[in-house]
């Protein structure tokens, strides 16, 4: 007798041979007649299912009322978390009956011994997985549910209801890899949406297929913990650089010149001299919400259903959003709120812990989402024993000659990792690596003995014992790069071990076709002229457990060396780079430098309107000032750190908190302290206009006479001009109206 086909919707199974209800590897407790319901609407998914059908199937040649079947339907929503007033699952018709809404697959059902992973070949159409001839994998083991919602998502942005998506659980849950597994798929497979009339996405299956197409754009970014306080829109600029350096990219960066140029004149690699420097005159003094409103006009212009015939879908992933800046942030929550139709997918991965340990603002904007459901959550669990024996059962294909089966192994590996897939795979290595797992003759023999599968308490000791196997310059190459961060350029370690590059990308690239700690990225080209290989930490745990074996001693020397390398390959460019080389001359201990970048980062920040993060720069700033010696020099250095600061603190917070004012008098102090010099102007111009608007006009008089008499000394029209548009109010305030008209 054939079994019975399973049903797959949302994260959800039905078996209906066994009566059950599965969510992922969970059973969902059902009464045998709200089963019954739940079936049938399945089963009928799509359309009208009237209340008098309902009940002659499920209660046949039984006289029940009405108020059954809406206990039923209420017992089966509370099961899938579903809501009568937005429903995701079941529809009511008043007075007519109901409808499962939600997109049915079927699938032959699942056996202990098989494992149903999706294959990054397999054939989909739109929401539909086919999923009976899945290849078997073991990139998503155990996701198969959660890969089905993505598409389910995929789906819905096809259709031009944008979608957003939170990926979220603990480090090495699987994050990334159930990402990364889905955007391949679309990358090299042809999808098509199985209610469109015409023609949909359609991408050609190549061996090598590119990230772009006309039809499916795919920009990846990515929030690094490694750089501090962030820079400003540093994920989504990534994505959007990248993209704009695809083969089609002409287009993309022609949309952001017509539509988002505040974004166009932060990515300054994309244009020529001329264009750049005609377009940041043009962008002087362009405010957050302007950046926020080009944005999603131009990502609606580009994907919006009335934009052209076929608009693309275009998919942004980005990754580890616990460490985001506050702009990308109100961007994602901008681009959720927008009602607009648009082809637009964003993915984003996160760890809760961590948002809830550093009171990350990522979770109140995910809270004020969801409540007003306007973005979604994929929360990954823990691997089941069963799915790790399904790991074990594809890896070793030929069996376990020393176990009858892999059941007794999967036991103990979950009990070691509690099933955290980035553990279950460091075990298994390291089970491999201590002949505990060995092939012969074809085929994978145990030896069972307790003793043998002692395996490190945590994996921070596994990482070290996989570091350890490597050859000492190995070991040295990645010690180093884990100082250059969780993406690196072989110039940079290069420079920090003092040999050639040619020797770094070596010994990097036979890590990464080894697929042990990195993998490649791409190359990176330097404004000097310098081109080396990119490459990628696996996973940041990976680089955090290396970075942390490296002496404090060493480490200040490596980022010393890296940060005076970069400095010197970018040249008068480097306040590209101002975030990261703060970072590296910090943590160099070359204080002086890092001031004087994270100064430069916060003005960045400013010229983004991202004024929180500008003041993690310069509030950063000032804090490792305080370590240089009391000088004249930093007495300027402060100056120039507080004015800058002043501006950002007035739009987050307002003029009137102690903040504000604490910036500005103590600048004021600085500026009696350093005396008259024409590069104290802006300063003094800032102060005067705070005092103004504050209706301090004494203080705001004295320091306006204070500026036109520096003005006047250098004889400089443009400074005499800008504090006669200002004096003249302050003294029209106080009453002095015959000087106030003559300043006039």
């Amino acid at each position: 007798m054939t079994p019975q086909k399973h049903s797959l919707f949302g994260l959800f199974r039905l078996d209906p041979e066994n009566q059950c209800l599965w969510r992922g590897r969970r059973r969902v407790t059902l009464k045998p007649k709200a089963f019954a319901v739940l079936r049938y609407l399945v089963e009928h998914s799509g359309r009208l299912v009237s209340k008098s059908e309902l009940l002659d199937a499920v209660w046949p040649d039984v006289s029940v009322s009405e108020g059954i079947l809406k206990f039923c339907v209420r017992e089966i929503r509370a099961a899938l978390g579903d809501d009568a007033q937005a429903p995701r699952f079941i529809e009511t018709l008043h007075r007519r009956g109901y409808r499962f809404v939600a997109p049915v697959t079927t699938t032959q059902p699942v056996v202990s011994s098989q494992l149903s992973v999706v294959s990054k070949r397999a054939v989909r159409t739109g929401s539909q997985l086919a999923t009976d001839n899945w290849q078997l994998t073991t990139s998503v083991v155990g996701r198969e549910a959660e890969l089905a919602q993505l598409y389910d998502w995929l789906d819905k942005a096809f259709h031009g209801e944008r979608q957003i998506v939170f990926v979220t659980g603990e480090a090495g849950i699987g994050k990334t890899t159930l990402v990364e597994a889905f955007l391949e798929s679309l990358a090299s497979e042809r999808v098509q949406s199985p209610r469109s009339k015409v023609q949909g996405l359609s991408l050609s299956p190549i061996p090598n297929p590119h990230p772009l197409t006309p039809s499916l754009w795919i920009g990846r970014g990515q929030c690094i913990e490694h750089y501090g306080a962030g820079e400003a829109y540093m994920p989504v600029l990534e994505a959007l650089g990248r993209l704009c350096r695809e083969p089609e990219g002409r287009r993309f960066i022609e949309l952001l010149g017509q539509h988002a140029p505040t974004w166009l004149v932060q990515m300054p690699a994309l244009l020529s001299p001329p264009k750049l420097e005609a377009l940041q005159r043009q962008m002087a003094g362009a405010t957050r919400e302007r950046m926020l409103r080009e944005m999603a006009e131009a990502l609606e212009t580009l994907t919006g259903a009335g934009a052209m015939r076929q608009p693309p879908l275009l998919v942004l992933m980005l990754e580890d959003l616990q460490w985001s800046d506050h702009s990308t942030l109100e961007l994602i929550a901008t681009l959720a709120r927008r009602r607009e139709k648009a082809r637009l997918l964003v993915i984003g991965t996160s760890r809760p812990v961590e948002t809830l340990e550093t009171e990350h603002p990522l979770r109140a904007v995910m809270q004020e989402l969801q409540l007003h459901q306007q973005c979604k959550e994929l929360q990954l669990e823990l691997l089941t024993e069963a799915a790790v024996e399904n790991y074990l059962t594809v890896r070793f294909p030929r069996g376990a000659t020393g176990l009858s089966s892999l059941q007794p192994l999967a036991r103990t590996v979950h009990q070691r990792t509690e099933g955290n897939p980035l553990f279950m795979v460091n075990v298994v290595d390291y089970l491999i690596a201590r002949g505990v797992l060995a092939e012969q003759r074809g085929h994978w023999g145990v030896r069972p003995a307790e003793e043998q599968f002692k395996v490190p308490e945590n994996l921070q000791q596994m990482i070290v014992k996989q570091s350890e196997r490597l050859s000492p310059e190995e070991q040295r190459v990645l010690e180093v790069a884990s100082v250059a961060g969780v993406e690196f350029s072989a110039a940079a370690v290069a420079a920090a071990v003092e040999t050639e590059i040619s020797e770094v990308e070596e010994k990097c690239e036979g890590l990464a076709r080894r697929a042990q700690f990195l993998r490649a990225s791409g190359e990176s080209e330097w404004p000097d002229g310098t081109v080396a290989a990119r490459y990628r930490f696996l996973h940041a745990l990976y680089q955090e457990v290396l970075y942390g074996r490296v002496t404090a001693g060493r480490r200040q020397r490596l980022h010393q060396r890296i940060g005076e390398r970069e400095e010197t390959a970018y040249g008068t460019q480097a306040k590209e780079l101002a975030t990261e080389l703060a970072m590296h001359f910090e943590r160099g201990r070359d204080y002086q430098r890092a001031v004087q970048y994270l100064q430069q980062a916060g003005e960045n920040a400013q010229r983004r309107s991202a004024h929180r993060e500008a003041i993690n720069h310069l509030t950063k700033g000032l804090e490792l000032l305080q370590i240089l010696p009391d000088t004249p020099q930093r007495s300027q250095h402060e100056l120039v750190l507080q004015t800058t600061l002043g501006p950002s603190l007035i739009s987050t917070k307002g003029y009137g908190v102690p903040e504000v004012e604490r910036a500005y008098t103590r600048a004021r102090e600085l500026c009696r302290q350093v005396g008259e010099t024409p590069q104290l102007f802006p300063m003094l111009l800032g102060l005067l206009i705070f005092y103004t608007v504050r209706a301090e006009y004494q203080t705001a008089r004295e320091l306006g006479e204070r500026c036109l008499s520096l003005a006047q000394r250098v004889q400089d029209p443009a400074l005499i001009t800008a504090t006669q548009s200002v004096l003249p109010i302050i003294l029209l305030f106080l009453g002095e109206f015959a000087v106030a008209r003559a300043h006039a």
